[in-house]
């Protein structure tokens, strides 16, 4: 732990003066619940801690010197015996850096569990994937992980972690409260934030709606000895709670898995669009998060994908390619882009161009005519599996006539598409012949 956990109790001394006398050991944390908000670099931490009150005042000092904690969010609620304690209120000694002081008003002795709640900066989380393909690339398996990173200066052992997909928008940056050199302001009388009759009072105050995803209560995690996730909603934003419990040093990342989906059915296409992606072939891989697909429980946040694909019977892998893609809600499409490939090409030829049915003015100028131009599109299937292309011709005028044998859809005014399923290591052309229309002849053809 970097910051700093102290019960002091306040003697009578003979004359003005009081001192403190310190009633036991730092209690450690017993459990840390980590809720990542990444959208607005906002951690809430809520810990579960027993201390040791006698009966009457008692003073509990807080330090948070070299973390990003926000001060000015500090909560602490008794989880037992509520009706004997009282919290009375938390104060800001002036002149004082780093220091928080709870005044504690005790009607038994011993132990009481307590829950110290605070808001954080500093921690944050990146979601990546891992896809398999099946050697006829039919199928794909799905596995995601989560990188929680936590440069916020604290220690956090044995941590709970929760992540929040959606965006939020705060008035203050926790970053910049937790750098303040004093809690509220300019040093002067003590600060002092009084019990609020809601426990949750502030929270919601300050960040509104976004309190029942930070704060909702979510039943205590599992321990298995394969980590899952559980998944909620809550509202516009979406909760993930990793199973189990992991230790988060500052300055550390640490990885950890977040869903496993064997046998997604997925499609493979290659594309080509020569004003788009140049004379490369691209290859797309597409699939649906919904229950046909062995998804759709949950959206997916958003990350980056790596696919690779099955070789044989030991699991060797080959690299296929990567792409990023944003949160994809349930029942969503998602085509993700693998990049240009050299295993499938698409060459196309022009073989012939002439002019023909000129227009003329009064004064003799041309003022209309066509453009023809033959074209032969060779398409190269160096793999060992059947593969679907799909060839974008795009036209530059929506004045055009087009003649060929095979078989093509009008994809918009100056494009149209061509779907070919070339079998494994073959070879296929076809022929067309574009007429475009210029001048009057736009109108009058």
């Amino acid at each position: 732990m970097r910051y700093k956990l102290t019960i002091l109790m306040i003697v009578a001394i003979s004359g003005v003066s009081m001192a403190k006398i310190d009633l036991a050991i730092l209690p450690t944390r017993d459990t840390v619940q980590l809720t990542i908000y990444n959208s607005a670099d906002l951690t809430l931490a809520r810990e579960a801690r027993a201390l040791t009150l006698k009966e009457g005042s008692n003073k509990l000092q807080f330090s948070w010197a070299n973390t990003l904690i926000d001060p000015t969010s500090l909560e602490m609620l008794p989880k037992a015996d509520v009706d004997k304690i009282d919290i009375t209120d938390l104060t800001y000694p002036p002149r004082v850096k780093n220091l928080g002081l709870w005044n504690i008003n005790s009607r038994i002795d011993g132990q009481v569990p307590v829950e110290i709640s605070y808001l954080t900066s500093g921690l944050s989380w990146r979601a990546f994937y891992m896809g398999t393909l099946t050697e006829d690339e039919k199928t794909m398996r799905l596995q995601g992980y989560v990188r929680v990173t936590n440069n916020s200066g604290e220690d956090y052992e044995n941590a709970q972690t929760r992540l929040i997909v959606g965006k939020v928008h705060i008035l203050d940056r926790i970053a910049d409260l937790a750098r303040r050199q004093y809690p509220h302001g300019r040093p002067g009388q003590p600060r002092v934030i009084l019990k609020s009759a809601d426990s949750r009072g502030r929270a919601r105050e300050k960040f509104g709606e976004m309190d029942l995803a930070l704060r909702g209560e979510v039943s205590d995690a599992k321990w298995y000895s394969r980590k899952e996730i559980k998944k909620e909603g809550l509202s516009e934003y979406f909760l993930y709670t990793i199973e189990g419990t992991e230790t988060i040093p500052t300055g550390w990342s640490k990885r950890m898995i977040s869903s496993d989906t064997d046998e997604v059915p997925v499609i493979n296409l290659y594309k080509y669009e020569q004003e788009r992606y140049g004379n490369s072939v691209v290859r797309f891989l597409s699939f649906k998060n919904d229950e046909e697909h062995e998804l759709g429980d949950t959206p997916i946040p958003g990350g980056l994908l790596k696919v690779y694909r099955g070789v044989d019977d030991q699991q060797h892998l080959s690299y296929v390619g990567q792409s990023s893609f944003k949160y994809i809600p349930v029942d969503e499409d998602v085509e993700l882009n693998l990049g240009a490939v050299a295993d499938v090409v698409v060459e196309p030829t022009l073989m012939d161009f002439k002019t023909a049915n000129f227009r003329f003015d009064r004064h003799g100028n041309i003022n209309g005519w066509d453009e023809i131009r033959k074209f032969k599109v060779e398409t190269k299937n160096t793999r060992n599996l059947d593969v679907k292309v799909e060839i974008k011709r795009n036209f530059g005028t929506d004045s055009w006539k087009i003649k060929t044998e095979q078989k093509y859809e009008k994809y918009d005014k100056d494009t149209v598409k061509f779907e070919l399923v070339l079998p494994a290591r073959s070879t296929r052309q076809f022929e067309y012949t574009l007429t475009t229309y210029h001048g009057v002849r736009q109108k009058g053809r």
